[in-house]
């Protein structure tokens, strides 16, 4: 009889992702090079020239540094918090888990609003939680109630929230006092609340200060703030008692020593995030109205990445492929009929749109209105 794994492996799906498939561009005759792509949520306009130059500087022959001391101790000034309440990771899917890891197992469950990303399912799955799900979907907008939010807590009393804020794919935002109400609902539920695009948010609100009611753990990705997606680096904070728990449950040197340097580099950077952010919301608004000027009807989102409604997405998407712009299927999001479209600089913007625009005229789509 061949070796089984733990019947929680054996069953798992792995959850979809945007990004480049390399085995899909050499079918289609593509390079990655050609594509430019707005199927991934992160900073298309910072790339700091330090950058290329820190590896030369960095002794690979060692072992990083298994806390990740110095960018902890950078990034705590930064957010105004105590390094004791910061634990890095190899990129946030890593935390995701490693949350997951440390404090649900069979016979928990966990709540997760949704459509959203697909990772906080996976990790509870790994851990044997069950998952309940609460859906919003196209009727309202993508926008959560969170009364039934409160009331589907008080009922199932979960050992786990996740919430990602603003959301991916929908980009929907919940204000400060609607976290503060779930925290409330039940202080025995730890909340994890996914802030990775938070910096795209033209009105973000505070939420670190919250850290202090025990029950809540906010999750960063710097991938996709500062465009180093290559070299995963994240962040999770919360009181010291829960990132105690973390450190125990992670692996040594989680995080590479040219990533915890990069991190550096990039906190040092702030006016460069300040000028981008400008740009990235001036793109955004530009998709928006001119996907409006098309016939479509993007959905309502706080942040620079949107939904669309599209007529046959998978031709939709194959169509755009082929001249070299590639756009998020959303249907590992269970919405089959959407794309979600990232912004990028204002010209690959424009690009995007004349494409979108010829295709049209020539007949190769029709427009809905969703």
């Amino acid at each position: 009889m061949p070796l089984r794994p733990r019947p929680e492996i054996e069953k798992l799906a792995p959850a979809l992702h945007g990004g480049l498939n390399e085995a899909e561009l050499k079918a289609m005759g593509l390079s990655p090079e050609e594509i430019l792509d707005f199927s991934v949520c992160s900073n298309p306009y910072i790339s700091p020239p330090e950058l290329g130059k820190i590896i030369g500087n960095i002794a690979i022959s060692r072992l990083p540094d298994s806390e990740a001391t110095e960018f902890r101790e950078y990034l705590a000034a930064k957010l105004g918090v105590s390094p004791a309440n910061i634990i890095a990771g190899n990129g946030s899917v890593e935390l995701i888990r490693l949350i997951a890891l440390a404090y649900f197992g069979r016979g928990d469950t966990v709540l997760i609003l949704e459509p959203t990303f697909g990772e906080y399912r996976v990790a509870c799955q790994i851990t044997g939680a069950s998952v309940i799900g609460q859906w919003a979907g196209e009727a309202a907008d993508f926008s959560h109630n969170i009364k039934e939010t409160v009331d589907l807590i008080k009922r199932t009393r979960p050992k786990g929230i996740f919430i990602c804020n603003p959301n991916n794919p929908t980009g929907r935002y919940l204000s400060r006092e609607e976290i503060k109400v779930v925290l409330d609902a039940n202080p025995d539920s730890l909340l994890i609340l996914d802030e990775a695009y938070v910096a795209f948010v033209e009105k973000s609100w505070p939420s670190l200060d919250l850290i202090n009611r025990g029950n809540l753990v906010v999750v960063r990705s710097m991938t996709k703030d500062y465009s180093i997606a290559g070299l995963r680096l994240g962040y999770a904070i919360a009181n010291r008692e829960i990132i105690e728990m973390l450190r125990r449950a992670s692996q040594p040197w989680n995080v590479n020593a040219v990533a915890q340097k990069a991190g550096i580099v990039v906190l040092n950077d702030s006016e460069s995030l300040k000028r981008s952010q400008q740009e990235i919301r001036k793109a955004a608004k530009f998709l928006v109205r001119e996907f409006c000027r098309l016939g479509f009807n993007p959905r309502p989102s706080e942040t620079h990445f949107f939904l669309v409604k599209v007529p046959n997405v998978k031709e939709f998407r194959t169509a755009l492929l082929r001249q070299g712009l590639l756009v998020r299927d959303c249907a590992s999001f269970g919405l089959p009929e959407y794309v979600r479209i990232a912004a990028r600089t204002l010209p690959e913007c424009e690009k995007l749109i004349t494409v979108i625009e010829t295709m049209k005229k020539k007949g190769e789509l029709n427009t809905i209105v969703g």
